[in-house]
């Protein structure tokens, strides 16, 4: 997008913390912006670059973004530090769940007959093709590669 930007553009974004990583890059690129006479509005913060209040607005708004994300960032961690001192492990359980034991009981039985192909399994047992591999390996199915029928050679 960038690069496709000429002298005398309005970039517009939707909001000011999703166009730079950092502070620093957020004031680089608005820096690289006005130098090449190319105007930043955004959509949900009162900012217009092509004016001098507007500069203004961008200079505090970005410092109040980048002072944000760090509030977030930091509780976040300490969220995760206090939850890991509980002894509370963050993620998904490993398996599958208890309800979905019967279907990946049937997913087995009917990949090890062999008669019907992994999507027509998945579409019996209205499941994604993904998760009848993962209920495959959690039952220690080995899963053979795929063979190209003679068919289609």
């Amino acid at each position: 997008m960038l690069s496709n930007i000429r002298a005398d553009d309005v970039l517009v974004i939707w909001k000011l913390d999703r166009l730079g990583r950092s502070l620093n890059h957020l004031i680089l690129l608005v820096s690289d912006l006005s130098n090449a006479t190319v105007g930043l509005q955004s959509l949900n913060d009162p900012i217009d670059t092509t004016t001098p209040q507007g500069r203004l607005s961008f200079n505090l708004f970005a410092s109040l973004a980048e002072f944000e994300r760090d509030l977030i960032r930091e509780r976040t961690q300490a969220g995760l530090s206090a939850a890991r001192a509980r002894g509370r492990n963050g993620g998904r359980p490993k398996g599958i769940p208890k309800k979905s034991e019967a279907t990946a009981c049937a997913a087995e039985t009917l990949y090890k007959e062999g008669t019907l192909t992994v999507n027509e399994i998945a579409e019996k047992l209205g499941i994604a093709k993904s998760t009848l591999y993962s209920y495959l390996r959690h039952r220690g199915v080995t899963i053979s590669a795929y063979k190209m029928s003679s068919e289609c050679i």
